[in-house]
């Protein structure tokens, strides 16, 4: 995997981006996947970039799996070597708000193992790249996972996990800034505009894959909420969290995690 073939996934997922806010400029329609809770809203435009992507995806690679969040499951996919996990739009709550903190996010994994991730904000054409080994780029300029610590660790929560008071036991303890999508937030700290993110909840494969191949390409430290490493193209897609961070951070904020973080099943 050489930067030349990068550079064909990076204009991929640029495409995706120009066709979600297109989409958006023209309207889109919104449904819940469940609607009687009025929760996981699933948009038009999801359903587009995620037939964009597929089609697009596999073209690059034909003798990939397919995992993605809008599209109905295979088992033929945990027979592959290499597969696809994408999610044509994380954070879809921010993109019917208008909150320009969404992302498109495709990672390419291999034997379970990360290979490479992109991650786009339409709203914005901020575009991450990166391949573990080869490098990881803002915009075509190198970025590295790293940064000058404050006198706090300056972490990336989401707003649901904070209205829930899930960030509550690290008050005065850290410094949390709000941001929507998760793998946006993974791919900011992959080119070090905060120290870490987590998230002790389940996450699917789709919503985080990206991210963690940005933020070990930038060098980088990342585990699920069990300190393990991650294996994708799982039969379950769903993590046991996560817990990203420069590499000079990560040390520390395991060890707040471990102490302040209440305990779960």
């Amino acid at each position: 995997m050489d930067k030349a073939w990068l550079d064909g996934l990076a204009e991929v997922v640029r495409e995706a981006g120009r066709l979600v806010e297109e989409i958006a400029r023209q309207g889109f329609d919104t449904q819940f996947k469940h609607p009687e809770e009025r929760r996981d809203p699933v948009t038009t435009a999801d359903l587009a970039c995620d037939a964009f992507l597929k089609e697009r995806l596999l073209t690059l690679l034909p003798e990939a799996g397919w995992l993605s969040e809008e599209t109905k499951d295979r088992p033929d996919r945990l027979e592959k070597r290499w597969v696809w996990i994408v999610d044509p739009i994380d954070g879809t709550r921010e993109f019917v708000r208008r909150i320009p903190e969404y992302a498109i996010s495709v990672a390419l994994a291999r034997d379970g193992e990360p290979v490479a991730g992109a991650v786009v904000n339409p709203a914005t054409g901020d575009l991450f790249l990166g391949a573990v080994g080869v490098g990881a780029w803002r915009n075509g300029t190198p970025m590295v996972c790293s940064r000058i610590r404050g006198e706090r660790l300056t972490i990336l929560g989401s707003r649901s996990e904070m209205n829930r008071g899930e960030f509550e036991p690290f008050a005065g303890i850290l410094e949390v800034r709000a941001v929507g999508s998760i793998a946006y937030k993974l791919a900011l700290v992959a080119a070090g505009e905060a120290d870490g993110t987590f998230s002790l909840g389940p996450k699917h494969e789709w919503d985080i894959a990206a991210g963690v191949a940005l933020v070990l390409a930038a060098g980088g430290r990342v585990h699920d909420g069990a300190g393990r490493p991650f294996r994708f193209n799982q039969p379950h897609t769903l993590t046991r969290g996560i817990v990203a961070a420069t590499r000079e951070a990560y040390g520390d904020l395991a060890l707040l995690i471990e102490r302040h973080a209440p305990r779960r099943a």
